[in-house]
């Protein structure tokens, strides 16, 4: 497997390729979602904003079917956030690879990015083979990161519009099952987080193991690309709908 830049910052380890990533993917998405508002009409919408519309209604249901339709709207944006950042994010890794070998100790900007402890646990003798370019759901730091916002967010929603039946529900259905529920919520971002880690860092792992068979690899290749915009989908998809579940069972209450 091929190595990342790390740029230690302040006794962080800042991986290059998923940071350089991230980047992207926002400006992708804010682009996208600049230029389907740029010139709005109703009479005769262009196809980006045809586009953004679809989006907007398809969110819209994925929240719908998780509460009631009055708590919809403020979540809307939530979700489109999260559904079109991550879609992008995981077929960025998809289209290209950038991997440099490095013989010797690499410096940007002062500081360190290829280490003489990298080179030295490559095998093979011929320098370290370094990659600049990941999707950076590929990272496990951004996908827990991503389920910790949730985490967070879904938490303080509840105490905030549902305080009462949000802390009654530690203790349901019986006081000794509080244990029990707390491990329940944690596990949540867990859950979260490492699904999509997994999926798309094992399908950028299958990437470059069908690359090594060089030209008798690209139908495989091929194949699995095109499968691979359909899992990048569905996580995206299941992120957001289970973020909008987990909001939902921390916000709303409903009498019996």
């Amino acid at each position: 497997m091929h190595k990342f830049p790390v740029w230690q910052l302040g006794g962080l380890n800042i991986d290059i390729s998923t940071f350089l990533a991230i980047i992207v993917t926002c400006v992708i998405v804010f682009t996208l979602a600049r230029l389907s508002v740029r010139s709005l009409s109703v009479t005769n919408p262009s196809k980006m904003q045809n586009f953004l519309e679809w989006v907007v209604e398809f969110v819209h249901g994925i929240v719908a079917s998780t509460m009631p339709l009055n708590r919809v709207k403020p979540y809307v944006s939530l979700g489109m956030t999260l559904i079109m950042f991550i879609f992008v994010a995981n077929l960025l890794g998809l289209p290209f690879g950038i991997v440099t070998t490095h013989d010797q100790p690499l410096t940007l900007f002062g500081y360190t990015v290829v280490s003489e402890e990298m080179i030295k646990s490559a095998h093979g003798g011929h320098g370290v083979e370094v990659a600049w370019w990941k999707s950076p759901t590929a990272d496990v730091s951004v996908t827990f990161g991503l389920a910790v916002i949730v985490f967070v967010l879904t938490h303080y929603l509840g105490l905030k519009l549902n305080t009462k039946h949000y802390l009654k529900h530690y203790f349901e259905p019986f006081w000794f099952f509080f244990p029990l529920n707390v491990i329940k919520e944690i596990s949540k971002p867990l859950t979260l987080g490492l699904r999509l880690y997994a999926n798309i860092f094992a399908g950028e792992v299958l990437i470059a193991t069908i690359l090594m068979a060089g030209i008798f690899g690209t139908p495989l290749l091929a194949a699995w690309q095109g499968f691979s915009l359909f899992v990048g989908g569905i996580q995206a998809f299941l992120f957001t709908i289970l973020t909008m579940v987990y909001i939902s069972q921390a916000t709303v209450h409903e009498e019996h």
